[in-house]
């Protein structure tokens, strides 16, 4: 947000940081129903909208009583996913390799059943727009280690690990998956890890997956809260949200930022209560390609920012960026090329509408709020006439 605004003027880094705060409220909601929906397969008798709340006010407690109960809650939830993608991944290339017996595919899944575009590339592009969805968030190691006590270093490293841990346990793990389960295979739409795991072999495979997802839930609820708060903080910092929210109580917490930015998660899970097939739906689809919107202006940032650097104060750059700039306009292009294909899919064209018509008001916002703050104060006429006597 703060280079968005440095580089691009005040309404890029208002629009970016509501647009990124909207996205994260909206998904809170979304990450407590479906977690919800998994832990009623062992409490069918609650109802989905009370676990729901539940989960929400637990990850809410965690992020009001200090930033440290934050990181450890995290530190635990994410050593079980990255613990639990280990293993899958070992025994998922053990199982293709032949280890342990039964009928392996090898890698012939991965070109079968009409190769690698079977329903045609734009398909793929509007795809990736739910990958992207998932793996929003990769940048809040980022906002954490800014509360570091060396952030620059911390910054640094938690940026280039992220590379490598996205390579090791996303496109490794998808990988597998699609080397053992046809990608046409029904199975897949439950759960992927699941269904891999169903035609290794390995029992109980559906209650220990499900277990570990509801933890992988947590984690984004826990993340969710966190960075939607310090982006309100951050706005508010810059006189962009209302003051109240920069109180912190003695620990250092933004307890209102907290408060305001989980109220809106609250009442969506209460909306998909009543109405989850209109208001509910609504919300969802209104910010399904938002997060693309903040990295194309993010990345626009980038460009500008990094060549006035470059001119101005080199000394500046401590971390530079790989095969810039031609990383960046790939990246810029790849963003643009897969928000093109949402409008020629039916499936996920609802949500680059609805996306568009909250980018729409936002940057309206943005301009409007801009002229107001640059826009000098009149003083009252009553001051004036005093000041003439």
């Amino acid at each position: 947000m703060e280079y968005c605004r440095e580089a691009l003027g005040e309404w890029a880094g208002f629009a970016v940081g509501w647009l990124y705060w909207y996205f994260w409220a909206i998904v809170l909601a979304i990450e407590a129903v479906a977690g919800a929906e998994i832990l009623q397969n062992w409490l069918p008798g609650v109802p989905i909208w009370v676990m729901s709340l539940v989960l929400m006010t637990l990850l809410t407690a965690t992020n009001l009583w200090s930033v440290r109960s934050f990181g450890e809650f995290e530190f635990w939830f994410a050593s079980i996913k990255v613990a639990a993608i280990i293993v899958f991944i070992a025994i998922g290339l053990g199982w293709l390799l032949g280890v342990g017996g039964g009928d392996s595919p090898g890698l012939s899944n991965l070109a079968a059943h009409g190769g690698f575009f079977p329903e045609g590339g734009v398909t793929v592009l509007s795809g990736i727009v739910v990958v992207i969805f998932a793996f929003v968030g990769a940048e809040i190691v980022t906002i954490a280690a800014a509360e570091s006590d060396e952030p620059e270093r911390a910054v640094a490293r938690a940026t280039n690990a992220v590379v490598y841990r996205v390579l090791i346990f996303y496109v490794l793990a998808v990988a597998v998956v699609v080397a053992i389960v046809p990608w046409n295979d029904t199975e897949l739409g439950n759960s992927p890890f699941i269904a891999a795991l169903d035609v290794i072999g390995i029992p109980a495979s559906a209650d220990i997956m499900n277990a570990i997802v509801v933890t992988a839930v947590l984690s984004c609820l826990n993340s969710g809260i966190y960075a939607g708060s310090r982006m309100l903080f951050a706005l508010a910092r810059r006189g962009d949200a209302p003051q109240a929210v920069l109180e912190t109580n003695a620990r250092g917490v933004p307890v209102k930022a907290i408060l305001l930015t989980v109220s809106i998660g609250f009442a969506s899970v209460i909306l998909a209560a009543i109405w989850p097939d209109s208001v509910f739906l609504w919300l969802v689809n209104s910010s399904g390609a938002v997060a693309l919107f903040c990295y194309v202006l993010i990345a626009c940032a980038e460009l500008k920012f990094r060549r006035t650097l470059e001119r101005e104060a080199p000394d500046r750059l401590t971390l530079k960026m790989w095969l810039f700039p031609w990383l960046t306009y790939l990246s810029i292009a790849g963003m643009v090329a897969v928000i093109a294909a949402m409008a020629l899919v039916d499936d996920v064209r609802a949500q680059l509408w609805w996306s568009l018509g909250s980018l729409a008001v936002v940057l309206g916002l943005g301009f409007w709020h801009t002229r107001r703050k640059a826009a000098p104060r009149r003083a009252p006429a009553s001051a004036g006439r005093a000041a003439a006597t």
